[in-house]
């Protein structure tokens, strides 16, 4: 009874009592890592979009130095519940970084630092779970493993679809590779789509979050992509849209006091262009893709400017043309002004003469009508390789 009655008091004065059970070391979690000013840091989950949540784990400054961590890095490691006056489950132990043994991670050479090459290994969508779309975009623009493509399109023309088709393919075919869907200022019932019918790991900040969030989100995205690359691994970034990316961070740029026309400030193009330019393949291992959507003729003429700004920046560019999405012909391809720079080390010898040959043919042509004739031919073969072989050449 006495033990009792201690007990009780104890509880009056809302002492800490010892737990019955131990829980450290039971619980593994994971998580990005996002380094703060006075150097701990955080690591953030994607179920809220890599923003802060009561879920994240501290990372104390002797970890992150141990282990030389960078913001972006993915971190597995054993928490333990928060001790009393405690806000957050500290990490204690450290298992995996970037799905690889931490001592390897270490001796990384920085992202800056590796060299950039040509995309020289194509991602074959046109295979398992290929549609239309992608049997097209395979022939006409091929996307290689580091591809900084774009696809310009005006509203209406089923860009998201086209979006979703890649990303299926790229998944069904090529499992090796990480993949995010990055979707900034979307609506949100395209988020809740994109999630069910993706497979691989969708982000996203609606449109009606503040342009703070959109270009917090980007920024730990890429900087995960650049550590995964670092690392060695093949990362593929979607991100639909890079103009409202652009725009969000032209909201978020301090006055610099000079205006360009519609509305930009002059330094504020400098971060997505960041973003755009950090794909690439490395020599020696991993490569970063990213294919981004630009809206035209939104009749906004801070669009114009921008699309004008990224418009040589890309190695692949796929348009799509509202006139002919208006037929209900999809997708919406403008085939003569779809290309891939240096396709030839992405396509075999054979492949390319014929796709000479059926461009000098297509030339003629307006784009309604060559994307109608290549429907109408595709639609009888199941695959390109028959496709090619049916040209009588």
């Amino acid at each position: 009874n006495q033990h009792n009655n201690g007990n009780q008091a104890n509880k009056k004065q809302g002492k800490y009592r010892d737990p019955d059970f131990e829980f450290d070391g039971i619980i593994e979690s994971e998580g990005v890592l996002e380094i703060m000013q006075d150097g701990y840091g955080f690591l953030r989950s994607s179920d809220y979009n890599y923003l802060s949540s009561p879920d994240d784990i501290y990372v104390s400054q002797s970890q992150i130095k141990l282990f030389g961590l960078k913001t972006g890095d993915t971190v597995r490691g054993i928490v333990r519940p928060p001790k009393e006056g405690e806000k957050y489950f500290p990490l204690i132990r450290i298992s995996l970084i970037n799905g690889l043994n931490p001592s390897i991670v270490r001796d990384r050479v920085a992202f800056e630092h590796l060299t950039p090459l040509f995309p020289n290994e194509k991602f074959n969508i046109a295979e398992k779970q290929s549609s239309m779309s992608t049997r097209i975009i395979d022939l006409f623009s091929p996307i290689g493993k580091g591809q900084r493509g774009m696809i310009v399109s005006q509203p209406k023309t089923g860009k998201t679809m086209l979006l979703k088709d890649i990303a299926n393919a790229i998944a069904a075919n090529h499992p090796e590779v990480y993949q995010i869907v990055l979707l900034i200022d979307e609506r949100p019932e395209e988020v809740t789509d994109m999630q069910r019918n993706v497979k691989g790991e969708v982000v996203a900040s609606t449109f009606d979050e503040p342009a703070e969030k959109h270009v917090k989100v980007a920024n730990i995205v890429l900087e995960k992509a650049k550590r995964l690359v670092e690392c060695g691994h093949d990362v593929v970034i979607l991100l639909d849209s890079i103009t409202r990316l652009a725009r969000a961070y032209n909201t978020v740029a301090p006055a610099s006091g000079k205006i360009l026309s519609g509305g930009i400030d002059a330094n504020a193009l400098h971060k997505p262009k960041r973003f755009f330019g950090a794909a690439r393949k490395i020599e020696g291992g991993g490569s970063l893709t990213i294919i981004a959507t630009a809206l035209t003729d939104t009749g906004s003429k801070m669009d114009e400017v921008i699309f004008e700004e990224f418009k040589g920046t890309g190695n692949m560019e796929l348009q799509l043309d509202r006139n002919i999405a208006n037929r209900r012909i999809y997708p919406a391809v403008d085939l003569m002004k779809s290309s891939t720079r240096r396709d030839d080390l992405l396509l075999d010898e054979k492949t390319i003469q014929r796709m000479w040959v059926l461009r000098k043919y297509l030339a003629d042509m307006n784009p309604i009508e060559a994307m109608e004739f290549i429907n109408d031919k595709m639609k009888f073969t199941t695959s390109n390789q028959e496709f090619l072989l049916s040209m009588n050449g």
